[in-house]
């Protein structure tokens, strides 16, 4: 009926992949999933059913162009969009080389990890990077420009090129952004008529469009926003950076679509009340995903971290039973971590398996191998295992590592001094090779190790290097020839009688 308002309905969306059902699913008929459905309100269509256009830019292959017919992809030139260093070593690492234009980039991590300074320290470093001529764009819809003017002060002085929007209408944005506004007014000159290079929203969860009923945070409002920066990131070859918050599981909140929707998937990683925190891409169309960036969380922000080596070892390594260094490789960067065991005899009917930074399968795996390979009788004993630096290690190169810090604790023998340990464990008890073995001896040696513990048949890729190479074949020959003598417990100290 003419003046009659739209009648409103809700949907259901699944929250892992986005399958939407108009009635509510207990398991999603798409990817199998229990409990996702989310309820979220939609406007039904008036008139033919067609739906409105997004206001956003629209996607454009040529970055702003109008699209044309099909024409052959071997005529499509990568020229024209070549990334550009972001003033910051260890992001440009994780991302490939640096930003790429037109790309669409999601951060995820826990709450005071470190989400937004470190993207508030990216768009400073961008903006100094470039001498002032690209422009970044910080959008806030969590903090006011204050909030974010005194963490800003803590960390540097902000260049002129860095401009601040705080709000969380999504179109108001865009509109601010395509046309290059800024609040500094017309004294601004040319630089404000320039569109920015790099836009960070923090957060996505924030935002919403005002076409769209939902509040912000809901399932319809996330994917279109999102969908709209895409549009805008195409569109215009500007780099945008979304801030994401996470779920108890630690996956980004929101439905499941949107990491599909985005070129880059990163998370920060670490533990909240450590120093080191740890960026790392779970998804990356412009580079690999085996990359890291190690920072260190200081009171001026977060500093990068050259050699991650040397801050994943202590001195304990060397001296203390229950303790072993592992050569892991993390995209094309060796690293030296240290892992420490705890042995001890079980009070339970069932013994504890407790792992910090390794896959409790594969710890429940290797003392399988223990146990049945090299006689180490740890069914009645709870193991507790760690990684130095609240570091993830799910390399098979570490498994050798693993194994020799748990036998070290369990015998009371620790690794001989200057040791690094390198192999996959198999089920019979067998070393396996490890890729890139050369880098990984190199970094040994240059951090200052003697000695490494390698499988027998690499040992001829080890020839030129300065350390001494211990040739294994079997987990139980390793545990021979890699640990010292058994160290004995200090007698308990005589307590003297106290003094009138």
């Amino acid at each position: 009926m003419p003046g009659k308002a739209r009648a409103s309905k809700t949907s259901f969306f699944c929250s892992s992949c986005g399958h939407e059902s108009v009635r509510w699913f207990g398991r999603c008929p798409a990817c199998g999933a229990w409990n996702t459905a989310a309820e979220a309100p939609v406007v039904a269509a008036s008139g033919a059913g067609a739906r409105a256009p997004s206001r956003s830019v629209r996607w454009a292959p040529a970055f702003g162009a109008a699209p044309r017919a099909p024409h052959p992809l071997a005529e499509v030139s990568t020229d024209s969009a070549p990334r550009w260093p972001s003033g910051i070593t260890e992001f440009d690492r994780v991302l490939g080389g640096g930003l790429m234009p037109g790309s669409l980039v999601l951060v995820g991590g826990d709450p005071g990890i470190g989400k937004s300074t470190l993207l508030l320290q990216l768009a400073m470093a961008a903006g100094r990077a470039s001498g002032g001529a690209r422009r970044v764009l910080y959008v806030s819809g969590e903090e006011s420009e204050e909030q974010v003017r005194m963490r800003a002060a803590r960390i540097g002085v902000p260049p002129d090129s860095l401009l601040i929007f705080c709000d969380t209408d999504l179109d108001g944005i865009l509109q601010a952004a395509s046309a290059g506004e800024s609040s500094g007014g017309a004294g601004e000159g040319s630089r404000a008529s320039a569109a920015p290079a790099v836009v960070i929203v923090d957060s996505i969860q924030t935002m919403a469009r005002a076409d769209l009923e939902g509040g912000p945070g809901s399932v319809s409002q996330v994917r279109e926003c999102a969908l709209a920066l895409l549009h805008f990131a195409k569109g215009t070859g500007a780099t945008v950076f979304l801030v994401g918050h996470v779920t108890k599981d630690g996956a980004v909140a929101g439905p499941r679509v949107l990491e599909h929707m985005v070129d880059a998937v990163l998370y920060l990683e670490g533990e909240r009340y450590q120093h080191y925190r740890v960026l790392r891409a779970a998804k990356n169309r412009f580079g690999s995903t085996n990359e890291l960036g190690v920072f260190e969380m200081t009171e001026r922000g977060l500093i990068e971290v050259p050699n991650p080596s040397a801050v994943f070892l202590t001195d304990s390594a060397r001296r203390e039973p229950g303790s072993a260094v592992v050569a892991s490789f993390e995209g094309s960067r060796p690293l030296l971590v240290e892992v420490q065991a705890l042995v001890s005899t079980s009070f339970y009917a069932t013994p504890q398996r407790v792992t910090s930074g390794f896959d409790s399968r594969r710890l429940a795996v290797l003392l399988a191998v223990l146990e049945r390979r090299a006689g180490l009788r740890l069914g009645r004993h709870d193991v507790f295992l760690t990684a130095a630096g609240g570091l993830t290690l799910d390399e098979p190169g570490t498994d050798l590592g693993v194994a020799l810090a748990i036998a070290s604790s369990f015998r009371g023998r620790p690794v001989l001094p200057g040791t690094i340990a390198a192999g996959e464990v198999s089920l019979s008890g067998e070393l396996r090779r490890v890729p890139r073995l050369d880098a990984r001896l190199r970094e040994a040696e240059q951090v200052g190790f003697q000695r490494a513990g390698i499988p027998a048949v690499q040992s001829a890729e080890a020839r030129g290097t300065s350390l001494e190479i211990v040739a294994i074949t079997t987990l139980r020959e390793a545990i021979e020839k890699l640990l010292a003598e058994k160290v004995e417990s200090p007698a308990p100290a005589e307590r003297r009688p106290a003094m009138a």
